[in-house]
């Protein structure tokens, strides 16, 4: 489908069933409206090769439908254009891809960093920052310890600034950010660093600005309003618009298909995140709507996720459902929709109500616990946690320090209470998640036109090494922490009255796997905490969220190494006593044998 380019020329194909003409016209016929007619191939699919034409020109379709007046549309497989209102662009696919080995890593040491490329960059007042932009920061984010980035959607768009969830063109690269060069050496770059790159992508809506495939090839009745790719009465209606694809025809369906696939092996992508797939798989977006489900967009999901899987199993796809659907990440076989890991609202919610409430009363423990416990069909990888992502902090939400104190984003509470969350996330079983500047207090709330204040790296740089540390332990850069990357977890001291919580996490278990995690929730500090712990011996303090060197204000109490030994405690088989700080975290384990 699309453009293929061919010895001397290039052909375009395209489906068009209520056309009963087609014609491509552009800068290599002087933009003739008949000058080069495609053939009907039936099943409403045209066809045809253009002589002379050649990488770079620009172009357009010409529809003819029953007997209204010529229509100009974009390809709806065009991997470039001028811009969202402009024409679509030969493309050169070539792109040098010499000392690319990048190796996806194993997705128990996966951290995702999420990022708007319009404004992760950019300088202020010079339009939405770009892919190459990035590309000087990369190593600032590989000593940062995150191994993958998660970039909001860059199809092609309305205007120059969004969020990228309007795609007015799906298979192309957004020309504001850069265009598909820009991508490829966006991703080249990352992978030269080690990080993989994750692309959202939107099939729960198209545009609706700019949106060449409305009435694509002139049709539309009565219950088509939007033509051929668009469902027919109430099932269109979304949130975002009246744009829902049809996932109900075979050639809408295949063009979703072709879409996912095309991300993944053009620009060698390493994974998708899927937005609001309930909104795929509902015409409501809910769980509790049986009349409202679409079992059609269910099936293009396990269509694209089973592909994915034959072809390149080591990619990762990521649902946006947040319905708490363990069926979202079930094998397709038994029925699931064959995605790889989901979103978790069971954890995001408790864990950020724990830290902003304003009262330490309020702050429930259980809820917590049943937050770190959290998991998909037995399986803790299949759910990516988080405090902060573009949807939490957009749209009236603050930034979790700014919702802690408003107006004080950088107070003591806030700052000790933020990093608590972000503790919660590094250790917890799962794919832990952050958003660009969570690292330096970023206190702005997320919009498309207003950059990432990079100053803020240098005012709280404390903040940003706490943040590398609980990244580096979380991957167990120094192999004292591995069971920080395992499926287990039992959480087995929450006291709902002091506010503290441990847990235990391992892999395989034993001396440099095991880890205890103390967590607490109070504004108090304890000289001497009793915990259990489930090995004897001495356990060594690697993280103390309270120390100084994060911020000078920081109480720096206690935190010291201590002994297991004595009676059982907490279904543990020993006890130990640990001195904690308020709203803080400590992290211990044992060195290797």
């Amino acid at each position: 489908m699309g453009t293929i380019l061919l010895a001397g020329g290039v052909a375009f194909r395209v489906w068009a069933p209520f056309a009963s003409e087609v014609f491509a016209a552009g800068t290599f016929n002087q933009w003739s409206a008949t000058a080069n007619p495609f053939a009907c191939e039936g099943n409403g699919y045209w066809s045809v090769e253009v002589p002379g034409a050649k990488i770079g020109d620009e172009y357009q379709f010409v529809i003819r439908y029953d007997a209204q007046p010529l229509i100009w549309h974009k390809n709806p497989y065009a991997s470039e254009l001028v811009n969202s209102s402009g024409n679509a662009v030969i493309h050169d696919p070539n792109f040098n891809w010499t000392g690319d080995n990048f190796t996806m890593p194993p997705w128990h040491e996966l951290v995702i960093y999420e990022m708007h490329v319009g404004t992760f960059n950019d300088a202020p007042g010079e339009g939405p920052g770009t892919f190459d932009e990035i590309v000087p920061k990369l190593p600032y984010l590989c000593d940062l310890g995150i191994n993958a980035i998660e970039i909001m959607p860059v199809a092609e768009y309305a205007m120059d600034y969004s969020w990228g969830y309007n795609p007015s063109q799906p298979f192309s690269v957004e020309s504001a950010l850069g265009g598909p060069q820009g991508l490829y050496r966006f991703v080249k770059a990352a992978h030269a660093h080690g990080i993989a790159v994750l692309l959202d992508v939107v099939y729960n809506h198209v545009g609706p600005g700019d949106l060449d495939l409305w009435r694509f090839d002139g049709w539309s009745d009565a219950n088509h309003d939007g033509g051929i790719y668009i469902y027919d009465n109430d099932r269109a209606h979304t949130s975002w618009g009246d744009t829902r694809p049809d996932y109900g025809r075979g050639e809408v369906r295949q063009y979703f298909r072709d879409n996912a696939l095309f991300w993944l092996n053009k620009y060698r992508l390493d994974g998708l995140r899927f937005d609001s797939v309930a909104n795929v798989r509902n015409r409501n977006g809910n769980n509790n709507d049986p009349a409202g489900d679409l079992p059609d967009g269910w099936g293009l999901l396990q269509w694209i996720n089973d592909d994915i899987r034959a072809s390149q199993p080591w990619k990762i796809t990521i649902a946006e459902d947040l319905q708490d659907n363990e069926w979202i990440t079930k094998d397709t076989g038994v029925g699931g929709a064959g995605f790889g890991t989901q979103w978790d609202a069971s954890f995001v919610h408790p864990i950020r109500r724990a830290i902003i409430s304003p009262r330490d009363a309020d702050r429930d423990m259980l809820a917590v616990r049943d937050a770190l416990s959290h998991r998909y069909n037995e399986n803790a990888m299949q759910r990516v946690i988080y405090t902060e992502s573009h949807d939490e902090v957009a749209n009236g939400k603050s930034r979790v320090p700014e919702e802690i104190w408003p107006g004080h984003a950088d107070s003591w509470f806030s700052r000790k209470r933020s990093t608590l969350g972000a503790g919660m996330v590094f250790t917890a079983p799962g794919i832990p998640m952050m958003f660009q500047g969570q690292e330096f207090l970023e206190d702005e709330y997320f919009q498309d036109t207003v950059p990432l204040d990079w100053g803020r790296l240098h005012t709280f740089s404390g903040i940003h090494l706490l943040y590398r540390d609980l990244i580096r332990l979380r991957r167990n850069w120094f192999n004292h922490t591995r069971g920080l990357r395992g499926q287990h977890i039992h959480v087995h001291h929450v006291n709902n009255s002091d506010k503290v919580i441990a847990f235990h996490r391992w892999e395989h278990g034993g001396p440099g796997d095991d880890v205890v995690v103390v967590a607490n929730f109070a504004n108090r500090s304890y000289a001497s905490y009793t915990i259990g712990l489930p090995r004897a011996g001495q356990w060594r303090v690697r993280f103390n969220s309270d120390w100084q060197g994060y911020s000078a204000d920081f109480g720096n109490h206690l935190g010291y190494d201590t002994t297991a030994g004595g009676e059982a405690r907490d279904t543990m088989p020993l006890q130990a006593n640990v001195g904690i700080g308020p709203y803080t975290m400590l992290i211990l384990s044992q060195d290797n044998a």
